[in-house]
């Protein structure tokens, strides 16, 4: 048996090499949900992720990973199911008391900052079990402009111009990199268009509008808006029409 096999039991114990396996165990489980990917642009972010109904008696409406946290605050989950509702949950009541306190909407740092704190200390409490989920928070902030943060279960907190979580993540990482320089021009079309294309290229296959999830905020002003079928097939169009040209 192996010298650190003893080192897996409890969530708060170093083995001899400095690694806390069941983080690890706890990161394996939130990269096993679904690939998500979002990008900022000029003055709108945009966040995209896969929809899959796993049961056809299931209302497809029901199925979302997509969440309000306020009116200018969204969120995409990925990871276990049940782990990202209770995530979302702390969320929206966090969002609320900051709101409540200081008489204007939680900005999006503030939020994200938040959840990362309380991701962490649920890596040092042995009584505790991190949450199973990778966050990415989606705004557009009254004075820095459109706004991207992720937060994992480990408790990190960082912004970005463009991000993926999930089991396709290094691969669409890959992809946004060889496109960061043109994101900071884009506008809100361009932002959807490129988070689509993204997912469509680590998976290997063409969607249907019906088979994605997209949310976008454009503006200061603007609030987080879940696009439509419809909306989702007409960009789905426009890039087919662009890889055609």
């Amino acid at each position: 048996m192996s010298r650190d096999s003893n080192y897996d039991h409890h969530i708060s114990i170093f083995s001899p090499q400095g690694r806390l396996y069941q983080m690890e165990y706890c990161f394996k489980a939130a990269q096993s949900g679904l690939t998500v990917v979002a990008v900022r642009g000029k003055d709108s972010v945009a966040v995209v992720t896969q929809k899959k109904v796993t049961d056809r008696l299931m209302e497809p409406s029901s199925v979302t990973h997509l969440f309000h946290l306020s009116k200018k605050v969204g969120c995409c989950v990925t990871g276990t199911m049940a782990d990202c509702k209770a995530f979302i949950q702390r969320a929206r009541y966090e969002a609320g008391h900051w709101q409540f306190t200081h008489g204007f909407p939680t900005p999006v740092a503030v939020i994200a900052k938040r959840m990362a704190d309380l991701a962490q200390v649920n890596t040092q409490t042995a009584s505790m079990r991190p949450l199973a989920v990778i966050a990415v928070f989606i705004g557009v902030d009254d004075e820095i402009g459109s706004t991207v943060y992720k937060v994992d279960c480990g408790g990190h907190f960082l912004p970005f111009i463009a991000t993926a979580a999930g089991p396709k993540e290094q691969e669409a990482m890959n992809f946004l990199e060889k496109r960061v320089d043109e994101m900071k021009d884009m506008n809100a079309d361009q932002v959807v268009r490129t988070a689509i294309t993204c997912l469509g290229h680590v998976l290997g296959s063409d969607f249907r509008g019906n088979e994605v999830e997209v949310a976008q905020v454009v503006g200061r002003t603007g609030g987080v808006q879940v696009l439509t079928e419809d909306d989702i097939e007409s960009h789905l169009n426009a890039i087919a029409d662009d890889a055609d040209a």
